[in-house]
């Protein structure tokens, strides 16, 4: 039998020797989910690359899920408990509910399981680490754009999303305290939508219809940014709206080229699912010390300006990118 090792008796009794002094060694695989805010939009499709990218890297059995829509978080909290059920290791979590998706969490965390928060942080002192955009200082620049860029008065309004959400809140009160600060700018009413584009649509063509004096629009994430550009845009009203969006989307980069967007504010989501999934490996073997309190991924301004540059380029379309621009 050619090449059969185990024609030859010695080697053969040499090798059950060996077997039966030495431990088999075997590698544990990690489990970690994901628990998202949406599985719907680019946002949250990049955030899964860079997740699994870093799934792949270290090793890890990773397991995506998400409610059909931003407001659900009962589904979210049920989400939770199910991976603990499973077995779960560690959750890479986005709260949709800054508070009533703290108990969950906590249980979690009780019960075990190491969590890592990206994108909007959760109201738990479980939480290692929060990943994501410095919340405020987005909102900061998503006014600044406006004032940049927009002579004269401004009159101001604002399409955001859940209320109960802390990003949105942080984005809204950095832009609102930079507004006021400037002195030449006026926040008429400030609207909390669904994060679903056309809900964001109709809202905001029922603000523009009481509000026609609003020369200003912010909108603070990727649906509420494609709905507000779609009311500008229907409303044949580009060359009197200033528009500032959040997030990389076909809808909102078309947007910059036809009118209806005039800057976004881009952020990192590829990032957050990279750290977010490496910050669970380096709790689940030991290095937690390592990590800090919160890491900020980082934001930038694009406009029709800038829009092909490189870096550009690499923010807006975030699959290719690295984890840092």
């Amino acid at each position: 039998m050619k090449g059969n090792k185990w024609a030859c008796p010695a080697f053969a009794l040499a090798l059950s020797l060996l077997c039966s002094c030495s431990p088999i060694s075997t590698t544990t695989q990690h489990t970690v989910t994901l628990v998202a805010k949406s599985t719907q939009t680019e946002f949250w499709l990049s955030v899964f690359a860079g997740a699994e990218a870093a799934a792949t890297e270290y090793n890890l059995n990773l397991n995506i899920v998400g409610p059909n829509t931003e407001e659900d978080y009962e589904t979210q909290n049920q989400m939770v408990l199910d991976a603990v059920e499973a077995g779960s290791d560690a959750l890479v979590f986005s709260a949709i509910h800054y508070d009533n998706n703290a108990p969950a969490i906590d249980a979690a965390a009780q019960a075990g399981v190491k969590i890592v928060a990206i994108d909007s942080n959760v109201n738990s002192q479980a939480v290692s680490t929060y990943i994501g955009t410095d919340n405020y200082a987005a909102g900061q620049m998503a006014a600044q754009a406006a004032l940049e860029r927009v002579p004269g008065t401004l009159t101001v309004g604002i399409i955001n999303y859940d209320i109960s959400s802390a990003n949105g809140q942080e984005r809204e009160r950095g832009a609102v305290e930079t507004f006021t600060k400037s002195g030449r700018a006026e926040v008429v009413s400030v609207v909390n939508t669904l994060a679903d584009a056309q809900y964001a649509q109709s809202d905001t063509t029922v603000l523009l219809d009481q509000h026609p004096e609003i020369n200003v629009l912010l909108a603070f994430n990727e649906p509420t940014s494609v709905g507000a550009a779609r009311s500008i845009q229907a409303k044949s009203m580009s060359d009197d709206v200033f528009l500032v969006g959040f997030d990389s989307n076909v809808n909102t980069v078309d947007g910059l080229q036809d009118g209806s967007v005039d800057a976004l504010i881009v952020q990192n989501p590829y990032a957050m699912g990279y750290l977010g999934v490496e910050s669970a490996y380096k709790l689940l073997t030991g290095q937690g010390k390592d990590l800090s309190a919160t890491m900020d991924t980082s934001t930038r301004i694009v406009d029709r300006t800038n829009l092909f540059s490189i870096d550009s380029q690499k923010a807006l379309f975030a699959f290719e990118t690295r984890v840092n621009w």
